[in-house]
């Protein structure tokens, strides 16, 4: 036998190996395992033949039996006779896996997929930062343009591009392979941009219809200042809108979907918090980058139109850092593995928009959800387009405006980076109410304080003097604070307990209620804050006219947020406590069921939890000999 084995090179035996008594090992299939395995002699099964294989085990015609190892209890594995008769060839039977290799503790396959993906959303995030701060300083302190243009842009021009976009999208995907796809998608978001840099921007002045948005603005008065900057900069629309689209498309279709498709979910739930982290590092560095270039124009000649030259070097910078992505993602789709994943999917369900208003109105839970998405959709746009307004009076010349948007940019990102490291503490020591209501809170104090700067900024002006602000300063900082704190809160706290809330639902209402909230919900709260300022502006002619009333209106919304946060953390508590009473019943049902177990030596019995779950009956080998016996089955 030692010749045998050392033949094989399954281990090494001791110069001086003691001598043991050759048994057999027993045959017999599923016979035996309601045996003893004290058993040494069992019978074989009649009817099938036995032969002495060449490593010195019986096998059995139809099953064989892997080599069990010197010291080893008998256990009993079947293989399959394509796997006995290579073991009769000479190859090894066991083939030892290698562990794989790690750095810090981590895969380095799993390493080649997450650092990559980490820099290319660095790269994206990067990017939109640039493009956001851009777009608002091109279309707001354009001339014969104001911040009145941004509800009306995102209503009838934003969202029309963008269901036209995924339209095409849709039909792209069907035609063509993912790889080709992502190339298609983002190459003409890059070229864009590196165009309007070089060649829109400085001959904008000859293709926009200056003299036409003149007369029209003349025939219909102020109050339609709006629509017709849109057509008197459609080139700075234009740009507005792809810039928007980035962050819809290229973050949350190619990126996630990218992501998604390379990554297993234990590398997402490990890995994908960090890339929030990241997030708001790509923020804080765009912001330093916004806030340089944009200060570009102390240096420069008189004459020079500064912000052409910062806005050049910007649009530099974002053309690099795409083709940078294409590069990783090429690289990644060269180089990378991708994983194994089952072809069978969750269907989501495709409802109508009247099917899920129906589902919404008949779940109060749902109903409450929804508000809470609504209400934060509304309230941000009413506030952060009439900041803007004041933004612009304060900045009217577009490199200072630019310059304070990258100071804010990277202040969100320090916001948000700290409130993400400080949201877990929140969760376990306040639990999801309070989190759910810091929000709409932060929300509500802040704004009362900016619409009480616009209001009542006159009677302030003394004491705000001694500080060295106005009170038009003082409402930009105090809208700047706002709009920091209530991002930072959304992405720390409102995101996270947004899809907490789907958890303890039943299936059926988890999957059609998100839908119900996708479909209508998201849409109804971006476009629901442009559509009440639009109607503001036209009843009583300006922005400015509006805003006590965008004031009351934002009260009563953010008041009806609370209320519906207060109502589901009362919901979702009691699901919370249903769903532990119940694991608590399965728990004490399943002591009473039989299940099947396996013992030391490897055998399937039927047994009782009760005799596992208890301290007091005896040692295991005595559990497994009579958990094995016939009459306990």
């Amino acid at each position: 036998m030692e010749a045998v084995l050392q033949s094989k090179g399954l281990l090494s035996l001791p110069s001086k190996p003691k001598t043991r008594a050759f048994y057999p090992l027993p045959q017999g299939g599923l016979r035996h395992r309601f045996n003893s395995i004290n058993s040494l002699k069992p019978k074989p099964l009649e009817g099938l033949s036995l032969s002495l294989s060449s490593d010195g085990f019986q096998k059995v015609e139809g099953f064989s039996r892997k080599p069990q190892l010197v010291g080893q209890k008998n256990r009993f594995f079947p293989i399959c006779r394509a796997e006995a008769a290579a073991a009769d060839d000479g190859e090894p039977v066991f083939v030892e896996k290698k562990e794989p290799a790690k750095f810090m503790g981590i895969e380095i396959v799993t390493l080649k997929k997450i650092i990559p993906l980490g820099a290319m959303f660095f790269c994206i995030l990067f990017n939109y930062t640039i493009l956001r701060d851009t777009k608002d300083v091109l279309v707001v302190t354009a001339k014969g343009s104001s911040a009145e243009i941004i509800p009306f842009l995102k209503t009838w021009v934003n969202l029309p591009m963008a269901v036209g976009f995924m339209l095409l999208y849709t039909k792209l995907a069907n035609v063509l392979s993912k790889q080709a796809l992502f190339y298609t998608v983002i190459l003409p978001f890059i070229g864009f941009f590196g165009a309007f840099g070089f060649v829109l921007y400085p001959l904008s002045n000859y293709f926009h219809p200056t003299a036409l948005a003149d007369n029209l603005l003349n025939i219909l008065g102020p109050r339609f200042l709006g629509p017709i900057a849109i057509l008197r900069i459609w080139s700075f629309c234009l740009f507005y809108v792809m810039a928007e689209l980035w962050g819809s498309v290229v973050i949350s279709v190619l990126f996630w979907g990218f992501a998604n498709q390379i990554t297993t979910v234990d590398e997402a739930k490990r890995f994908y918090p960090l890339f929030g982290l990241g997030a708001n590092v790509a923020l804080i560095f765009s912001g330093r980058t916004v806030k340089y270039f944009s200060n570009l124009r102390k240096s420069l000649g008189p004459g020079v139109d500064g912000w052409a030259v910062s806005l050049k070097a910007m649009m530099s910078i974002v053309v690099g850092m795409g083709v940078a992505i294409c590069f990783i993602y090429w690289w990644v789709n060269h180089n990378v593995p991708l994983p194994t994943r089952s072809k069978k999917k969750k269907e989501k369900p495709n409802l109508s928009t009247m099917e899920s208003l129906k589902i919404l109105a008949s779940s109060k839970y749902i109903r409450d959800l929804a508000t809470l998405v609504v209400a934060y959709g509304i309230s941000i746009n009413l506030v952060e387009v009439t900041w803007k307004s004041k933004l612009k009076a304060q900045f009217p010349s577009p490199n200072e405006y630019s310059s304070f948007m990258g100071d804010f940019s990277t202040a969100t990102g320090i916001a948000t980076f700290t409130m993400m490291l400080l949201s877990q503490w929140i969760f376990d020591k306040y639990g999801w109410g309070t989190a759910a209501k810091i929000t709409p809170t932060v929300l509500l104090l802040t704004g009362v304080g900016f619409f009480s700067l616009i209001l009542f900024g006159d009677p302030l002006a003394p004491a705000l003097a001694k500080f060295g602000l106005t009170p038009l300063l003082a409402a930009v900082y105090v809208g700047a604070m706002q709009n920091i704190f209530s991002k930072s809160a959304k992405y720390s706290l409102f995101d996270p307990c947004k899809e907490m809330a789907y958890i303890p639902l039943d299936e059926d209402t988890k999957v059609k209620g998100k839908a119900a909230i996708d479909v209508v919900c998201n849409p109804l709260g971006k476009s629901g804050g442009a559509l009440i300022q639009q109607f503001m502006i036209l009843t009583f002619g300006s922005l400015a006219n509006s805003t006590p009333y965008l004031g009351g209106v934002l009260l009563v919304i953010v008041l009806a947020w609370l209320g519906a946060a207060r109502s589901l953390d009362g919901q979702f508590t009691a699901l919370r406590r249903e769903e532990e009473i119940e694991k608590e019943m399965e728990r004490a049902a399943a002591v009473k069921i039989p299940i099947v177990s396996q013992d030391e030596s490897g055998n399937g019995s039927f047994t009782s939890d009760s005799s596992s779950l208890n301290p007091t009956g005896g040692d295991s080998a005595g559990v497994s000999s009579e958990s094995s016996s016939p009459r306990n089955l």
